[in-house]
């Protein structure tokens, strides 16, 4: 490890979306715009699912509020430092905001897939074993799921936050993101990150892939199973309970594969950029949309909660 000239920075400069000032100010208002489109969004899920019992009763809604809430605060940890830092001639984050962003990208990050992988066998269950599904989705077992699919990024959060504090800085740097991410923050150390490195790419592939894996896996029973529907329109129907939650999936890991496994993931470049903002601000903002549009339960549940707190009888 290199100790030359290192020093106990107490902010880092972030390069943000771009570096181009009249750029910046068309994306301010655009990027608040979808950030508060965002915040209605899920806000209006998790309200509609927690007042409607119903739907807070049907385990794919009671994991569906837990998304929304996974959304709310992961955009919320990165998106309004970035919007200030859009507006400010300064584009700086101090050491420990810094860290706390690491945390929570890492922690809420992380308890997205793992939701995700939850939805994804509450799907098997229901498609490949109706029968047994009031058994295998009690309300136990979701309140499990739920409580598994925090904890276990909380303790991963943990200890990559441990191990960025150790790194150290030869000067504050540039970091080539708009938000404090691993490999953006490793990027301007002057520390031998080989350790982290190698952390990352065995327990973080498992931890970012292991959900992935699971969904993968419970895809290709639920579509064993429907193929085996003799019934054109049962088919349809089957399919039709999947596709919002698959067009999710692919959004959210496509991005998060694209930062983290690519082979120049250490250096990131704009098109990272992209790839970072997809999975932080538009899969979040585009959730409740994909999951109410699509889906009549939620338009009949949210006809109920109007019907039940703002319409006058």
């Amino acid at each position: 490890m290199n100790h030359k000239n290192v020093t106990q920075v107490s902010e880092f400069l972030i390069r943000g979306f771009t570096s181009q000032p009249e750029l910046q100010k068309i994306l301010f208002p655009f990027f608040l715009f979808v950030y508060l489109l965002t915040l209605l969004g899920n806000v209006t899920i998790i309200f509609v699912i927690r007042s409607d019992a119903q739907l807070l009763q049907t385990p794919m809604y009671f994991l569906l509020s837990f998304l929304a809430v996974c959304d709310l605060g992961f955009c919320s940890n990165i998106i309004p430092k970035a919007l200030v830092n859009l507006v400010s001639q300064k584009k700086t984050i101090s050491y420990h905001g810094c860290l706390t962003q690491i945390f929570f990208a890492i922690f809420i990050g992380n308890a997205d897939s793992y939701i995700l992988a939850s939805m994804a066998y509450d799907r098997f269950v229901a498609i490949c074993r109706p029968l047994y599904y009031s058994a295998m989705m009690s309300r136990k077992r979701c309140l499990q799921l739920a409580a598994v699919s925090w904890a276990i990024p909380f303790f991963h959060s943990v200890l990559y936050t441990v191990m960025m504090s150790q790194v150290e800085f030869c000067n504050p740097g540039e970091i080539p993101q708009f938000f404090c991410d691993l490999y953006p923050v490793l990027d301007v150390s002057c520390s031998d990150s080989s350790i982290i490195d190698l952390v990352l790419m065995t327990e973080g592939l498992v931890e970012i892939m292991g959900p992935f894996v699971l969904i993968l896996i419970s895809y290709i029973f639920i579509f064993y199973t429907i193929l085996k529907i003799p019934s054109a329109v049962a088919k349809r129907k089957a399919f039709s309970t999947c596709g919002s939650h698959i067009c999710v999936v692919v959004m959210y890991f496509g991005g998060i594969s694209f930062v983290y496994f690519n082979p120049n993931a250490k250096h990131p470049e704009h098109k990272d950029t992209v790839a970072a903002i997809m999975y932080t601000l538009v899969t979040p903002m585009l959730n409740p949309f994909i999951y109410t549009l699509r889906n009549n339960e939620m338009k009949a549940a949210m006809k109920r909660v109007y019907r039940k707190y703002f319409h006058s009888s």
